[in-house]
């Protein structure tokens, strides 16, 4: 009984991260591609956003940013609401592959977003970074939500056992 609990409250979770990130993605991560067709009230949000953390990456955009911004855009934002989906609905075992790629995905490109954030030099940035450790842990803070879910899906889909490849398979 616990163990069911247990599962439907991860999957509940997994389906509110999906989901809650559907629009930070459209409205504000896009804008690192392109803020053309944001209105000015994004576009404003984005820069007190960029401002108020002293996030350099999403206010300057460095290419290789851009190449993981990109990757969000058109390759994660697709599967956002499929995983929302079979996760509010429960118990969908062909969820476990997708949601294994997308969670180790994820991971590989926030570690390095990460370190950036707390071992980069950002006395000479234009614009203004982190350059206390609490700035740098606030922006740390901000961002690490979207590392340490995607690390519990992916333990949720190797180890849980309604998720796990270990149990019987028909014989062909």
């Amino acid at each position: 009984m616990a163990a069911a609990w247990t599962r439907r409250a991860l999957e509940r979770l997994f389906a509110l991260y999906f989901l809650s990130h559907i629009p930070v993605t459209l409205l504000l991560d896009a804008q690192a591609v392109s803020s053309r067709f944001h209105p000015r009230a994004l576009t404003e949000m984005l820069k007190w956003y960029t401002t108020s953390f002293k996030d350099p990456l999403m206010a300057q955009c460095p290419a290789w940013f851009k190449s993981f911004v990109h990757c969000e855009v058109f390759l994660q934002l697709p599967f956002f609401p499929v995983a929302a989906y079979a996760f509010w609905k429960g118990n969908c075992k062909w969820i476990r592959t997708p949601a294994i790629i997308y969670a180790t995905h994820v991971a590989t490109t926030l570690v390095p977003l990460l370190a950036h954030f707390l071992f980069h030099d950002f006395s000479d940035s234009e614009p203004a970074g982190p350059q206390t450790w609490s700035e740098r842990l606030w922006l740390f803070a901000v961002y690490c939500p979207y590392l340490l879910i995607p690390l519990l899906l992916l333990v949720t889909m190797l180890l849980h056992p309604s998720y796990s490849s270990g149990g019987k398979r028909k014989a062909t």
